[in-house]
C-alpha cells in the first residue's frame, strides 16, 4: 500500500529535475514563425506612392467578409497611386478576420500583406474597425502603432512570408526568384526560397527541412552521418548545446533585468 502511495508522486518526482519553462508573459515572449498570420498592412513603393489600386479583390475573396474597400480615380495633378485608382475607402474588421492570407494572395500589387503581431485587443467595437490611415504605412515604411497594439522588435519583418516562396501560379521553377517590387522603409524583401539553393535564411528567418524535421525525409535523403547510433548521439550533442545556449541567453537576460531594476 506505502509503494502505490509513493507511486503517486512519480510525475512530480520526475518533474522537480527538469528545467522550467515558464516564461514572464509580457515580458518574456516566444519567438514568432516566419509564416506568422498577424494584423495587416497597407504598403508603399520606394518613391512613396501607395501599393493599392483600389481593385477590390482582397475584398472579393475575403471568407469572412471583413474587408470593404472603394476605390477612386486618381487626381491627375497629385496621384496617389501609379494605377488610375488607388483605395480611398480601406477597412478591415478584425471581429470577423480569420487571418488565412486569401487577400494578399489575391493582391496584384503586393499592397496589403500580415504582419507578425497578433497581439491586440480593443475596449470598444469600433476599434475592432481599421481604417486605410491606421493600416497604411508612415512615411518611413513603418506599420503604425496604435495604441492597443504590442509591437516587438521583428513584427514587421518579412510580412506574409509564406506568400513569397514561389512565382505565381506556383512554378517551381521560378522558386525563390524576387516577382515583386520593393517596399518603403524594406526594399526588396527577400524571398522565401522552399526548398531551392536560392535561400536567404539569414534574411527570413527560414530553416531547411532536411535541418528540422530530417524523420519526414525518405531514408536516401537523410546524411549518412545521421544515421543510426551515429545519428543519435550527433542529435543528442545538439539538443545539449541548444539547451546550453538557452539557459545561457535567459542568465544573461535576468542579469540585464535586474541591471535596469
Amino acid at each position: 500500500m506505502s509503494l502505490e502511495f509513493l507511486g503517486g508522486f512519480k510525475l512530480t518526482f520526475e518533474h522537480l529535475g527538469r528545467r522550467r519553462v515558464t516564461r514572464q508573459y509580457p515580458d518574456e515572449k516566444m519567438p514568432k514563425q516566419p509564416r506568422q498570420h498577424g494584423r495587416h498592412v497597407l504598403n508603399r513603393y520606394e518613391d512613396g506612392m501607395e501599393k493599392c489600386i483600389g481593385c477590390e479583390l482582397c475584398a472579393g475573396v475575403c471568407p469572412a467578409d471583413c474587408i470593404y474597400v472603394r476605390g477612386l480615380d486618381n487626381p491627375p495633378d497629385h496621384p496617389v497611386s501609379p494605377g488610375e485608382r488607388y483605395g480611398y475607402i480601406y477597412e478591415i474588421n478584425y471581429l470577423r478576420c480569420i487571418h488565412c492570407d486569401l487577400c494578399v494572395e489575391a493582391c496584384p500589387t503586393e499592397a496589403i500583406t500580415e504582419s507578425k503581431l497578433f497581439e491586440f485587443s480593443f475596449v470598444n467595437r469600433a476599434d475592432a474597425i481599421y481604417t486605410r490611415d491606421e493600416l497604411l504605412v508612415d512615411d518611413a515604411g513603418k506599420p503604425k502603432a496604435l495604441a492597443w497594439e504590442d509591437w516587438r522588435e521583428g513584427d514587421d519583418l518579412h510580412t506574409s512570408g509564406w506568400m513569397r516562396a514561389t512565382a505565381p501560379s506556383g512554378a517551381a521553377a521560378y522558386e525563390g526568384e524576387v516577382h515583386w517590387s520593393g517596399e518603403l522603409g524594406y526594399g526588396v524583401r527577400a524571398p522565401e526560397g522552399g526548398q531551392s539553393g536560392r535561400r536567404d535564411d539569414a534574411r527570413t528567418g527560414m530553416m531547411p527541412l532536411r535541418d528540422v524535421m530530417e524523420a519526414h525525409l525518405v531514408p536516401d535523403d537523410i546524411p549518412i552521418e545521421h544515421r543510426g547510433i551515429r545519428g543519435k548521439m550527433l542529435r543528442a550533442q545538439e539538443s545539449a548545446q541548444k539547451k546550453r545556449a538557452k539557459l545561457t541567453a535567459a542568465r544573461r537576460r535576468r542579469a540585464e533585468a535586474k541591471a535596469h531594476r
